[in-house]
């Protein structure tokens, strides 16, 4: 007797075979949905380059959307799937987990969108930049805090949708106090460098870009996270130090109010150092200085010693960038003009020998 299929047999492969047409007509009705809606802003942004929103929807939500449209479409016709009722319900629950994960990359692309409206509008290359500073240090602390918050109701909505999940977090809940107070012994430091963020972000003692004198190092700000701070030191190192670190110990903050500064350079001479001709030609060599803000510019002797005497050429800059190279130059070029107008003012030291009317002779006694 030749061995025969089920009856049932053909019925599950019609219902397997149709089940794929469906999701895959689906996916590619969703694909191709991606297609044109992306395809027609591509053409917008050849036509009109500048429209910033245009093209930073089409760079950041292009790969997100290849992927929530096709599995939002196959969300809508998996109804009509002949798929039994224990089959379609995990059908559904892959659908809707694909579609909440898409649904919270897309989220999280916009929120790069919105930072970069937000930057072309406020270009933090600009000299004047305080304010720009203050708005883009709020605004990463924002950006990272909404992109926590997408991904962790994301992970909870896929959580939840499990009866199984429901079940252990109903149990949770009914020690949620126990677990508050151990946790928030074990996150005590890290509650701590979350509520320091907030802190920061909203009353700034620093921003971005800030120039910071840390732990004896001068650098700028380069980056504000939830725990931690990383400054760019002036040779390309990066010092990292937590967020409490700002909060609970003293810094120099260069740019806390304006980015002008003040530079100072320091001369030693000799007393017989005209003064008055080392101050002219100061005001000579920082007027034909391209840094130089026209702010302030002034010499005076500041100390005076046993062998020297302590001149202070004061200066300003836009920055304390300009600040350095400003006092660089200046302390070469009034080297120079000492050493070749006034050698014989350079720091020396002196010797003085007197001479003895009589020759002192051991031994003999005068009376």
């Amino acid at each position: 007797m030749p061995f025969q299929l089920p009856d049932l047999l053909p019925d599950q492969v019609e219902t397997l075979l149709r089940t794929l047409a469906i999701v895959a007509g689906s996916v590619l009705a969703g694909w191709l949905l991606k297609v044109v809606v992306f395809g027609a802003l591509a053409a917008y942004v050849r036509r009109e380059p500048a429209t910033l929103l245009a093209s930073s929807v089409l760079r950041h939500l292009r790969q997100p959307s290849a992927w929530f449209f096709p599995v939002l479409v196959v969300s809508f016709v998996l109804p009509l799937t002949s798929l039994q009722d224990r089959s379609l319900e995990v059908a559904r629950r892959l659908v809707e987990t694909a579609l909440l994960t898409t649904f919270a990359w897309g989220l999280v692309k916009t929120v790069d969108v919105i930072q970069d409206l937000v930057q072309q509008h406020y270009r933090l290359a600009d000299d004047d930049n305080l304010r720009v500073r203050k708005l883009f240090t709020q605004l990463q602390f924002v950006k990272k805090l909404t992109v926590s918050l997408i991904i962790f109701v994301a992970v909870a909505l896929i959580l939840m949708s499990f009866a199984t999940v429901r079940k252990i977090g109903t149990g949770l809940l009914t020690s949620a106090g126990i677990a508050s107070v151990i946790v928030g012994f074990a996150a005590q430091r890290s509650i701590g460098n979350l509520l320091a963020g907030f802190q920061i972000a909203f009353t700034q003692p620093i921003r971005l870009d800030d120039v910071l004198v840390v732990e004896g190092e001068w650098g700028r700000v380069e980056e504000i996270t939830f725990t931690y701070v990383v400054l760019r030191i002036w040779d390309e190192r990066r010092l990292v130090l937590p967020l409490n670190y700002f909060i609970e110990k003293p810094f120099q903050n260069w740019t806390r109010t304006a980015s002008q500064l003040l530079g100072t350079v320091f001369l030693y001479t000799d007393y017989t150092i005209p003064v008055e001709a080392v101050r002219a030609e100061l005001q000579r060599v920082v007027a034909a200085h391209p840094l130089w803000d026209q702010r302030v510019c002034v010499l005076q002797v500041t100390d005076s010693k046993e062998r020297t005497i302590e001149l202070r050429c004061l200066v300003s800059a836009a920055n304390s960038s300009q600040a350095f190279d400003l006092r660089c130059a200046v302390r070469e070029q009034m080297i120079a003009f000492i050493q070749q107008r006034y050698p014989q003012c350079l720091p020396k030291t002196r010797t003085l020998t007197e001479p003895t009317d009589q020759p002192f002779t051991p031994g003999i006694v005068e009376d």
